[in-house]
């Protein structure tokens, strides 16, 4: 089973329920994991992305793809995701790092470090929110791959 994990800036607030829901369906399908750094301080927005960067760095696995998850980003369809994460299994890397940035997004070096730019939305999204869609694309992707009843949309 693939590792997948989403590594997010901050915790979870009111939405925690909703995503602790889909992370559990998530791990039904992959070896999930939600990683989750603190919120950095500092006087400027780039000091605060560098030091959230740097902590998210740390929490990263060696070989795993990392994927930027930014508003300018790749779109995919729900298949096209299930697609690109089926080939993931089947390819050398151990693993996918699903990256979410903190209330000023993800330091530009860090971004550049990632294999793939992975748009939600062409909006900017609530942290909350954006991980709800990630952690239910993830869910929805497994029921696509394993042919389940859940996905009832097209391409």
């Amino acid at each position: 089973m693939t590792h997948v994990s989403i590594v997010a800036v901050g915790k979870p607030g009111g939405l925690s329920p909703v995503i602790r829901d889909y992370e559990a369906r998530a791990a039904r399908y992959w070896r999930f994991e939600a990683v989750e750094v603190a919120q950095a301080r500092g006087r400027a927005a780039a000091e605060v992305m560098r030091k959230e960067a740097d902590s998210i760095r740390r929490r990263l696995r060696t070989g795993h793809l990392r994927v930027a998850v930014t508003r300018r980003g790749r779109r995919m369809s729900s298949p096209e995701l299930a697609r690109w994460l089926e080939r993931l299994v089947s390819g050398p890397e151990p693993g996918v790092h699903f990256i979410i940035g903190g209330a000023f997004g993800l330091d530009a070096r860090l971004r550049e470090e990632c294999d793939l730019s992975l748009s939600l939305s062409p909006f900017t999204l609530p942290h909350d929110l954006a991980r709800v869609v990630l952690t239910e694309q993830l869910y929805r992707a497994g029921t696509i791959l394993r042919r389940e009843p859940y996905h009832k949309g097209s391409e």
